[in-house]
């Protein structure tokens, strides 16, 4: 039977896939760093923001994986190469399955090792809360794939994640 842990391992992954077709749905890479007028947040930054945020997270707090996150830098750097922010999310996916494959079950109602924005939740409510922060940032980013290249089509449709690995 699977486990809120799967079910967040497969949902992150499966955004992943669909951050990176959407980074590819730009014709025209320049186009990942356009600005909308006063929405400060590029496709770029919010990927740059998406990767950072997991692997610290997921791949440092319950990996251990030794990543060191610059969040400034996240919404400070412009103009990183597609192939870097593609490479990042190669990184991220490599992040989420070492960080969550030794989670053991029975420690979900244990306290999330870090408190974020000041609040300590339970270890399964932060990985919903990750997936679902995730989610909301994709959104962002499809509208401003759309936006700036006048392409309405879906990219990367959320389907609902196998149950399969």
């Amino acid at each position: 039977m699977a486990t809120v842990i799967d079910d967040v391992r497969r949902i992150l992954l499966r955004d992943l896939d669909t951050l990176e077709d959407q980074l590819l749905g730009y014709a025209d890479e320049g186009q990942i760093w356009a600005s909308l007028g006063k929405i400060p947040n590029s496709a770029g930054t919010l990927a740059l923001h998406l990767t950072g945020n997991i692997q610290h997270y997921i791949g440092a707090v319950l990996g251990g994986s030794g990543y060191v996150r610059d969040r400034p830098g996240e919404f400070a750097d412009r103009d990183v190469p597609r192939a870097e922010l593609l490479a990042r999310i190669q990184t991220t996916r490599a992040a989420v399955r070492r960080g969550l494959a030794h989670l053991d079950p029975d420690r979900l109602g244990e306290p999330y090792p870090v408190p974020i924005a000041g609040v300590t939740l339970p270890i399964g409510r932060q990985l919903l809360h990750f997936a679902t922060h995730f989610a909301y940032h994709l959104g962002q980013l499809d509208y401003h794939r759309r936006a700036v290249t006048g392409d309405a089509t879906a990219t990367g449709a959320q389907s609902v994640p196998a149950l399969a690995d």
